[in-house]
């Protein structure tokens, strides 16, 4: 039987209090805290009329078969709607991938034209080249910052645009509720990424996007140890989302799914943590003669402040920088010489990581470098902030830099 539908609760409360409080509904924890681990592929009916009516029925509370999930999927899906203004509904990908091919297979057909901001994730570049391409998709790739440019692009074919703030490895914002706002006039679906600031720092839908995707893997998850992907939406998108990932087949562990719930719920106080340090190691490496140019938003002369200051509540540990006229070598001997940072992709666990930054390959349509730097100064590298002491990150990459100018 379906569970009973909630009262909705119409006492204002605090992120830290939503955080702890979402998804955790008596039916679905019972005598606990946290929702029980329901492991289950076959789910049974009790008698030959509930099962003939349970294929009319598609909604999470109401058990049909482990593709559709059990409590423990529920009560994340759940949970990550209650955090995000404006969402009817969440469905949960195996993968942050997963969930970006999941929105845009929603949105797009064969001979439709998607706009990608040029500073996606990467993976999404290749999804706008190969599999979008081999569905008969057309990608366009335009500079964020350039709404005339944006607008420029527009077409009949054209149904949905990626967007992306800020950009993956070279951080940069975009005004986001004008480049929505200004697809929304011409019917043009807007999804964005929005790992980068979750829903705490950057409610999407609540700004005038249509679909907003989050890789659970990074901040959610939060120690590493999980894979997962996540699509929230409003009445207009969210049954078409859920509708397509079933007919993909999309379903996600119970065990990460308790995971998740658990990383969900020290969300908050972590990302706070990480934004402080990030903007503590910042700032000493915009003080530093080796750098060109440090690219975190959060930083009060970045580029991108005036807008992060103005749309978002909140950051995260992500952020990049240029060496002056350095080289790959050097960039390279700088990151090995790194005690405290791992050399490994994602972001958002406890622990710090660096990767090097290059973006020419992965650029159609905005120039690298920026206009504020030289030609030179191309190489750099992308740091992932976590819970260790600032102090003692700062003392590591202030070694990194004296071991690579002996280097």
């Amino acid at each position: 039987m379906a569970d009973k539908p909630r009262k909705p609760d119409q006492t204002p409360r605090g992120t830290g209090t939503r955080l702890v409080a979402a998804g955790r509904r008596p039916e679905w924890t019972g005598p606990v805290v946290n929702p029980p681990v329901w492991r289950a592929s076959t789910h049974l009916y009790e008698d030959m009329a509930a099962h003939r009516d349970g294929p009319r029925h598609n909604e999470d509370g109401r058990f049909f078969y482990g593709r559709r999930g059990a409590p423990t999927q529920w009560a994340l899906a759940e949970a990550l709607t209650e955090i995000e203004p404006g969402a009817t509904g969440t469905v949960l990908y195996p993968s942050g991938v997963a969930a970006i091919a999941g929105a845009l297979l929603t949105v797009l057909r064969p001979g439709d034209v998607l706009l990608m901001t040029d500073n996606a994730y990467d993976p999404s570049r290749a999804m706008g080249r190969g599999l979008l391409a081999d569905f008969g998709i057309e990608t366009r790739f335009f500079d964020p910052r350039d709404q005339s440019a944006f607008e420029a692009l527009w077409c009949e074919r054209t149904k949905a645009v990626l967007l992306e703030c800020p950009g993956s490895l070279t951080i940069e914002m975009c005004d986001v509720p004008a480049l929505a706002r200004a697809a929304r006039k011409r019917g043009i679906v807007s999804v964005i990424d929005n790992t980068w600031a979750s829903a705490l720092g950057f409610p999407a839908l609540a700004r005038g996007v249509d679909i907003t995707v989050s890789s659970l893997t990074k901040h959610v998850g939060g120690h590493s140890d999980l894979m997962m992907g996540a699509a929230s939406a409003g009445p207009k998108f969210y049954g078409a989302l859920r509708k397509r990932a079933q007919n993909l087949g999309h379903v996600v562990s119970p065990d990460d799914a308790a995971l998740a719930l658990r990383g969900l719920r020290t969300l908050q106080i972590r990302l706070e943590r990480e934004t402080s340090s990030a903007l503590e190691v910042a700032k000493y490496l915009s003080q530093q003669l080796e750098i060109a140019q440090v690219m975190c938003p959060m930083l009060p002369g970045s580029p991108g402040h005036q807008i992060w200051a103005r749309d978002f509540t909140g950051g995260c540990g992500l952020f990049s920088f240029v060496f002056k006229g350095g080289t790959a070598m050097a960039r390279d001997a700088f990151i090995d010489a790194l005690d405290l940072f791992g050399i490994g992709y994602s972001w958002g666990g406890f622990e710090s990581l660096a990767v090097p930054v290059d973006p020419v390959p992965y650029r159609s349509v905005m120039a690298w470098p920026p206009k504020a730097l030289t030609r030179k100064d191309r190489f750099g590298v992308r740091l992932s902030i976590g819970l260790e002491d600032p102090g003692d990150l700062i003392a590591d990459i202030e070694q990194a830099l004296a071991r690579m100018a002996e280097a």
